[in-house]
């Protein structure tokens, strides 16, 4: 499950915006809890965490069956990949 995937750079600028954007909100969080601020507050930027990062994971999902599965070199390397995409969905879901 180590092998280097090589994604187009657009691709990766883009999901690395979407983590410092996770990175600024869950920074927000920690600054709302010193500010003693209001539960409820609090609560729905985590709400909104949550949120992002359940769609970063689902493009990260996305982009993984279509580069890395689709761009796999061999039958039995393609079976390989979704057995580990399956492995890693299981405990996502869980």
């Amino acid at each position: 499950m180590n092998d280097i995937h090589h994604h187009p750079e657009k691709e990766t600028k883009a999901l690395q915006a979407r983590v410092r954007k996770i990175a600024g909100q869950i920074n927000g969080i920690e600054r709302m809890l010193l500010a003693d601020r209001d539960c409820a507050e609090i609560l729905l930027q985590l709400l909104s965490v949550r949120k992002a990062i359940k769609s970063l994971s689902e493009k990260i999902i996305h982009a993984h069956i279509r580069d890395c599965i689709d761009g796999a070199s061999s039958g039995s390397d393609v079976k390989r990949r979704i057995r580990e995409l399956t492995s890693v969905l299981e405990r996502y879901v869980d």
